[in-house]
């Protein structure tokens, strides 16, 4: 659960800010998995947003109205919970003006470890706080929707994602935004020339590597699997501007939980490794174990990761062939056959 609910939290439960009643409308900006509302003082009606597929799934199978980016106007509160990504989070607040009612509130919370005063303070900059307060090693401040809203300020937190040098679209809030990674421009560089068939991209963010086997291999089709919806979206018109020639299915998937039911000639992954702040391998070597059960007979799979993950006992269970091609400071390139 996000470390920023509980200061969400604190002033409905001492009673400081009135909880929205029922029949009202609450937008719920970075809802988490594993979200409880005290249900005895939480009656109004909320919709949550959540991009990432795995806590999407994890607040649906609870029981909550769920979708991964937010719809409709008029509510009459929304919440948002701030993060890591400091532009994802201004994104939010953006979205929260621009879906409540006029007179609606805004109510937002984070760790101070990840910058929420900082962010307090350029919102104060563009309209009035009218509370804030500190618990849990976090702020949770509240504003209100003015009657009149320019669009010049939810536009001025709402900054566009970047793009890279080459001219490819990414995502803010998802992996490598604005640059290619360096790590899968190794692998990318490191490919064989003989790839061909049907190709997957697990963990594709924004489409780097699916740009790459496009560009340079004669694909029948391929599938990009990606759990951040706003990486798949940018992938999506990555490739249809770039690579329109080639077969394309986009997937929002949680690869660690939901089922891959096509087979591929050819996996491509750069696979993540991080819940959190701490480095959890966990994730790769489930990932590696879903490549092979996804390959056909004789198909490889192409990874990329930091060096000092330990992901070569995982390969050597699940292929028949294993090995490195490439490696340099800081990462390495590893395939399997199945």
């Amino acid at each position: 659960m996000n470390e920023a609910l509980p200061t969400l939290l604190f002033p409905f439960e001492r009673g400081l800010f009135d909880a929205p009643g029922a029949g009202e409308r609450v937008l719920f900006l970075g809802a988490p998995a594993g979200l409880r509302l005290p249900s005895d003082f939480f009656v109004a009606d909320f919709l949550l947003v959540q991009d990432f597929r795995a806590d999407y799934l994890a607040l649906e199978k609870a029981g909550f109205s769920v979708v991964p980016q937010a719809e409709g106007k008029g509510f009459d509160t929304a919440f948002v919970l701030l993060g890591r990504h400091r532009r994802e989070n201004e994104m939010r607040l953006a979205d929260a003006l621009r879906r409540v009612r006029p007179g609606g509130q805004i109510i937002a919370a984070g760790t101070k470890r990840d910058g929420a005063q900082s962010l307090a303070r350029h919102i104060e900059e563009l309209l009035p706080v009218q509370d804030r307060l500190s618990k849990h090693h976090g702020i949770v401040f509240r504003l209100f929707r003015p009657e009149t809203l320019s669009d010049d300020i939810p536009a001025a937190l709402a900054a566009p994602a970047r793009t890279t040098p080459e001219g490819y679209e990414t995502a803010v809030g998802g992996f490598s935004e604005g640059t290619v990674d360096p790590g899968s421009r190794l692998l990318s560089d490191s490919l064989p020339p003989y790839i061909k068939g049907t190709a997957a991209d697990f963990a594709a963010g924004w489409g780097y590597l699916s740009l790459r086997l496009a560009e340079r291999f004669p694909l029948d089709a391929l599938d990009l699997y990606e759990a951040h919806s706003s990486s798949l979206a940018a992938a999506r018109r990555n490739l249809a501007a770039h690579a329109p020639q080639v077969a394309c299915r986009f997937l929002w998937h949680d690869l660690t939980s939901e089922p891959v039911e096509r087979r591929y000639d050819v996996i491509v992954m750069n696979p993540p490794f991080h819940r959190s702040r701490a480095a959890e391998p966990d994730i790769g070597q489930r990932m590696i174990e879903v490549a092979a059960g996804a390959l056909q007979n004789g198909g490889r799979l192409f990874l990329v990761a930091n060096r000092g993950l330990p992901y070569e006992p995982v390969m050597e269970a699940v292929f028949t062939q294993h090995g490195e091609i490439r490696r340099d400071e800081t990462y390495k390139v590893l395939w399997g056959r199945k």
